[in-house]
């Protein structure tokens, strides 16, 4: 099957205006006649959701948690990007539009990163709109700070609550959708099956986590906005309950999957501290901006920070990149701090940390204005470490956070499943091999507020004829009794350990093996591991409650039997990509200044994997040409 990306034609500026205007309209008489299921109420679910029940189509939403404000899109803190220019630095539409295709390495469709830039600066007017509470400079304008990988000031904050503010905005206008009665909320409910009918999405198989009833939901088009599945690594930043079955499910019935490893593992996150930990935090790239990240230039040093003098201290970001200091871009930022922890001059007990210091920011701006821009980031940090940042510098370390990889979708967000879309950071088109900081919560409102509303018209003007959906089809029917089947053989497999074994052992297989950096050795060793903890799950897992009640070591099962499955294509996805770049990093490959050396010439495209049964993955390629941007070897020196 050959990728269509469906790009339109003309200038690049252009194209997404045109396209705009010309694209097929459904009439206001016949919106009402169409069903949209959306999976997902984060920033990406909860805006498209409101904005196609505004648009007068029927809508039903889901949501795993008790309510759409649990999102894991409410844990993003540092802000959102938008090319607005307000502090006359020389930003652009362009020059977000070229930060992101650099940062990302080169590997992300240049058309859709252009639309992204294009319509951030519509996504702060509509949050603007909504009273998002913004930082606001003395003379009223928005306040902006800076991210990784760029040199202006574009990243529009809320304190350090950003992501949170964002998901009142969106869910607030979810809500009001709901109070109107245009869309149907399903909250406690778990997507555990697509039903594809004539090749079309048309609807879905969910379970009420509360009753565990199976209930079969048909409608004209099904939306995905299921975030990440960075928990495949077990710890990771991201929300326990985040998880990859939706998309998974949708790659099992023809969805094609893009880019599998690309992994982004955020550089300032807490450290690891214990053997039992499940969960990791992140503290906001943001801090970057005034903190200084350093280490002892003494291997081996115990030392506290206070003791180590200001000329034994190695500021190394400052050092190594004069040009972004210590806003290097998160990819650099991570495999620095791991290249200087490798070389025993990690910090704290573990060797596995560095210092974030702001030492010399209250010095400079005083602690009031410090507080004021980071002060519930400080706060969280010691009530979480017991030390107080104001006196001495944290201690961070790398973590998974972000998924680059996704469902492979077209120009118009549609999968290579007709009818069924994949938004936010559920799909793959971006970022490329590394996303730059303050772009995801950029991303997902992009996609549901001002992209999908228009592009989901194309293919719904072709279902106004269709009728409603009969859920008593034979493809509903088969789609549940294969979903019943199999929590039962989870229920009746008679195992002796419990799932979070396996997912913490696939986690440690994943994070040592597939993780900040492989080698082809580490991944054949992974392949192998995999195999036998998919093995040994089947056999031995244990999953205790019944089908009909509420049962989250049941729903934890499906999950963890999922992420097995995902692991083995990461593993085969890094495998073939003989190169280096953004997240993606190949030991094998790298420059003599040990910086990420892709190979253009045989890898300059997304590698979509189509699943071929038993396991097996067929791999397409979609070439990325860049028309505009000449790729070069990424240099923040």
């Amino acid at each position: 099957m050959a990728l269509q990306s469906k790009v339109p034609p003309g200038a690049l500026d252009q194209k997404w205006t045109q396209y705009r205007s010309t694209i097929k309209l459904v009439s206001p008489a016949n919106k009402r006649k169409l069903e949209v299921i959306v999976i997902g109420t984060g920033l990406a679910g909860a805006s498209a959701a409101a904005s196609l029940a505004e648009l007068g189509y029927k809508v039903k939403a889901f949501c795993f948690q008790d309510s759409p404000r649990r999102a894991h899109s409410i844990a993003a803190q540092g802000g959102i990007n938008a090319a607005k220019n307000y502090r006359n630095d020389g930003d652009s539409i362009y020059r977000l539009f070229y930060d992101t295709i650099k940062g990302g390495d080169y590997r992300s469709r240049e058309e859709n990163v252009y639309r992204l830039a294009e319509v951030s600066v519509n996504i702060i007017d509509q949050c603007v709109a909504q009273g998002v509470p913004f930082a606001r400079e003395y003379g009223g304008l928005l306040d902006n700070r800076s991210f990784g990988g760029v040199q202006v000031s574009r990243t529009f904050y809320a304190r350090g609550q950003t992501g949170q503010q964002l998901l009142i905005g969106a869910y607030q206008a979810l809500e009001r959708q709901i109070g109107l009665g245009n869309i149907k909320m399903y909250s406690r409910h778990e997507m555990l099956d697509v039903v594809i009918s004539d090749g079309n999405a048309n609807g879905i198989i969910a379970r009420d986590l509360i009753t565990g009833e199976i209930q079969r939901h048909g409608a004209h088009a099904v939306v995905l906005a299921t975030g990440g599945y960075g928990n495949v690594f077990f710890l990771s930043t991201n929300a326990m309950g985040c998880n990859v079955t939706a998309i998974w499910k949708a790659y099992k019935k023809g969805a094609f999957f893009g880019n599998p490893c690309f992994t982004q593992i955020h550089p300032t996150c807490l450290p690891v501290h214990g053997e039992y930990q499940s969960k990791l935090t992140l503290m906001s790239e943001s801090l970057r901006n005034d903190g200084r990240v350093w280490v002892s230039k003494t291997k081996g040093d115990k030392r506290k920070a206070s003791e180590i003098p200001e000329g034994e201290r190695d500021y190394y970001l400052e050092r190594k990149y004069p040009s972004f200091g210590n806003l290097v871009p998160r990819d650099i930022a991570s495999r620095a701090a791991k290249e200087v922890c490798d070389e025993g001059r990690g910090a704290g007990p573990t060797g596995l940390a560095v210092y974030l210091d702001f030492e010399d920011a209250i010095k400079r701006l005083g602690q009031n204005v410090v507080s004021a821009r980071y002060g519930n980031l400080f706060e969280m940090y010691e009530k979480i470490t017991g030390d107080d940042p104001y006196k001495t510098p944290m201690m961070i370390y790398p973590a998974v956070h972000y998924t680059m990889g996704g469902l492979w979708v077209d120009y118009n967000l549609m999968t290579t499943v007709p009818g069924l879309y994949a938004i936010g950071e559920c799909n793959f088109s971006d970022h490329g091999a590394n996303r730059l900081g303050a772009s995801a919560l950029m991303q997902g409102l992009a996609d549901g507020y001002f992209v999908l509303p228009y592009t989901i018209g194309e293919y719904l003007s072709g279902e106004i004829l269709s009728g409603n959906v009969n859920t008593n089809s034979m493809e509903f029917i088969e789609a549940e009794e294969n979903v019943r089947s199999r929590i039962k053989k989870l229920l009746n497999n008679k195992g002796g350990k419990t799932v979070d074994y396996f997912h913490r052992m696939l986690g440690k297989v994943m994070w040592d093996d597939c993780g900040m950096a492989r080698s082809r050795e580490s991944l054949l060793r992974a392949e192998g591991e995999v195999k036998k903890i998919e093995q040994e799950f089947w056999e031995n897992v244990k999953v205790p409650g019944k089908e009909n009640e509420f049962n989250q070591e049941l729903e934890k099962a499906g999950r963890v039997a999922d992420f097995i499955e995902l692991g083995a294509l990461m593993i085969q996805d890094a495998l073939h990509r003989e190169e280096s770049c953004g997240g993606h990093f190949r030991l094998e490959y790298q420059t003599p200044e040990g910086e990420a050396l892709r190979n253009d010439d045989q890898f300059m495209y997304v590698a979509a994997w189509e699943y071929a049964g038993n396991g097996n993955a067929q791999m397409h390629k979609e070439e990325l040409n860049y028309e505009t941007v000449h790729p070069t070897q990424r240099s923040y020196k």
